[in-house]
């Protein structure tokens, strides 16, 4: 009688993968941020007051902070910011780019533009306005911040990341909305030291693109055909936001 509620009926049959990490008092964040920054859960209504018997909670946290959403405004001055972004472009069919044997090679392997066209080769081109993630294995790191950041014993940072040339690839090439990644940040770590800046991440949000970070389980969804939806709270003014997303699989 109703489409849109046999339509619910029929996607509960679908499987959903939580791509986002849960976050604690103790989870990690970038050490360039201050300490005290997060403070989640703290009580400022206690059960029992006479005025109404509830709990409620009040929670600090950096726009950074987590699996999180990234909007122009963060790496561009006057760069559009979350209040600018609505529901309709929060939804994306999902491409998941598996780097993973490379990565045990290479700690810092840097994603190349091939690699985005021999996954094309396998499944297809990368359609318009699609989220491009890469799958590392990285997200196994999650929450040790020295091994997320790959902390060699000389203090450097290794990990792997996305080249400019890729990203140029799924933007200018194929018209991708967002990249993704279960690292910290958008470049490899030998990227990130080649330029002496986070120039991919530099590149993405100056396009005005998005980008998800710090995401999860990517190895439980498939190379394409999933749609990933990213959520985070409706408030303005912010240059990123700690998300909650998923994915939806047949």
């Amino acid at each position: 009688m109703y489409r849109l509620w046999d339509a619910l009926n029929a996607a509960r049959k679908l499987r959903i993968v939580e791509l986002s990490h849960q976050l604690n008092n103790d989870s990690p964040y970038w050490s360039g941020i201050p300490d005290g920054s997060v403070e989640l859960a703290k009580v400022v209504y206690d059960w029992g007051m006479p005025q109404l018997d509830c709990l409620i909670q009040s929670f600090k946290f950096p726009g950074q902070f987590g699996t999180h959403i990234d909007f122009p405004g963060h790496f561009v001055k006057d760069g559009a910011l979350s209040e600018e972004y609505g529901p309709t472009d929060l939804i994306y069919p999902l491409c998941i780019v598996d780097v993973t044997d490379k990565v045990k090679t290479d700690c810092c392997y840097t994603v190349s533009a091939d690699d985005i066209k021999e996954y094309e080769e396998k499944y297809g081109e990368i359609p318009k306005g699609a989220l491009v993630a890469l799958y590392t294995g990285w997200a196994s790191r999650w929450p040790d911040m020295d091994a997320l950041s790959g902390t060699a014993a000389d203090g450097s940072e290794n990990f792997p990341g996305w080249s400019l040339e890729a990203l140029k690839y799924i933007y200018e090439t194929r018209a991708a909305a967002a990249n993704g990644h279960e690292t910290l940040d958008t470049d490899s770590s030998t990227e990130a030291e080649k330029a002496g800046d986070l120039a991919c991440e530099r590149y993405v949000l100056s396009k005005g693109k998005l980008q998800v970070e710090l995401l999860c389980n990517l190895d439980k969804v498939p190379p394409a055909g999933a749609v990933a939806v990213v959520s985070y709270p409706n408030i303005v003014g912010a240059t990123g936001l700690p998300a909650r997303v998923w994915a939806i699989c047949e």
